[in-house]
């Protein structure tokens, strides 16, 4: 039998966020002063705070961002009567109240990009990695369950350690060649693929260094494959021009 591909393990061994989270997150309230915001996130370490209503349900975060940009913002010079006229009036009264609110409610960052407790950690990771943020509020029903930040997500990358199961070379070799069936960067017809005691080697040419790495990360994102040993020569000119 073939061994499965990564990216086709069943998402219940993938932990979720309800596994990830840290729980005691700390939260304030949107009339706490931005004064006392930057002395509680710097007294405790912490980059960001979730903002709660009375009922608990989450209205944004802030961020040491949101308080660095109101600083910058107090320096914002004046703007002139001509380029007033080409401004959004809305998004500059928005960005003054940003740049000289006194409180939460005035410069967190409303809608706080957030996950279910059911979000595996891959799919946290996909988020944070598009939004360019470092941690996520996991909410259910509205109302914060925990945090889980980049750290949380080095946990899901530390599993057990497992014997890993002895495969036959020829079912480790198919296994390579789907792989590289999947990645259209990964051209095999110049490329060939050996197995032996779980070993893979990789033989003939590759077009470029980037290719070759990825190539030993697929293999060794094999169930099985012990090592890679990569004795490709950089693809001939005159072969370059053909592929």
């Amino acid at each position: 039998m073939v061994p499965p591909d990564p990216k086709e393990v069943p998402m219940s061994v993938m932990p979720k966020a309800a596994e990830l989270m840290t729980r005691s997150v700390i939260a304030i309230s949107p009339e706490m002063s931005v004064d006392a915001i930057a002395r509680l996130l710097s007294g405790r370490g912490i980059s960001a705070a979730p903002v709660l209503d009375k009922a608990g349900q989450v209205l944004g975060v802030v961020t040491e961002a949101d308080l660095i940009a109101r600083l910058a913002g107090l320096k914002d010079a004046p703007m002139g009567f001509f380029r007033s006229l080409f401004t959004d009036p809305v998004a500059r009264a928005e960005r003054y109240a940003r740049t000289h609110g006194v409180t939460a409610r005035d410069v967190m960052t409303e809608g706080a990009i957030s996950v279910g407790p059911e979000a595996t950690a891959d799919e946290i990771a996909h988020v944070m990695e598009e939004k360019h943020i470092r941690r996520v509020l996991v909410v259910e029903g509205g109302r914060l369950l925990g945090l889980v930040s980049r750290a949380d997500l080095l946990r899901a990358l530390v599993g057990p350690v497992t014997v890993p199961q002895e495969v036959p070379d020829a079912e480790l070799r198919e296994a390579v060649l789907i792989a590289m069936k999947r990645e259209p960067w990964a051209n095999g017809v110049y490329t060939t693929v050996q197995v032996e005691d779980g070993v893979v080697r990789f033989e003939g040419f590759t077009q470029h260094d980037g290719v070759r790495r990825g190539l030993q990360v697929l293999a060794m994102n094999v169930p099985g494959v012990r090592a890679v040993l990569d004795n490709t020569q950089p693809m001939p000119a005159g072969m370059m021009a053909a592929v």
